[in-house]
């Protein structure tokens, strides 16, 4: 699969502004009212990820959870993460 250019990554954090490139991977951040809460929505993303056979990075601090998308295997952000940031901003826009 091949990596999005500088450009379609610009324009896609430009569409989903919660979204920023950290460190080679899209990265966004969320934060819960406390760990329980945080580890329902990590395990909602998990059962999304195994749909979509696509597994971000998940970093967990009590109540906030770090999310990061990046295709280990191409080398870079591709269009299966873009995929992937438009379903989890659709089933969680307001978190």
């Amino acid at each position: 699969m091949k990596t999005m250019t500088p450009d379609e990554i610009a324009a896609l954090t430009e569409t989903h502004p919660s979204w920023k490139m950290v460190g080679g991977k899209l990265v966004r951040d969320w934060a819960f009212a406390d760990f329980a809460e945080a580890m329902g929505f990590v395990n909602r993303v998990a059962f999304m990820a195994e749909e979509a056979d696509h597994h971000p990075d998940i970093d967990i601090r009590y109540n906030k959870v770090r999310l990061g998308l990046v295709s280990h295997d191409a080398g870079g952000v591709t269009h299966r993460d873009a995929a992937m940031v438009a379903k989890l901003d659709e089933a969680f826009p307001l978190l």
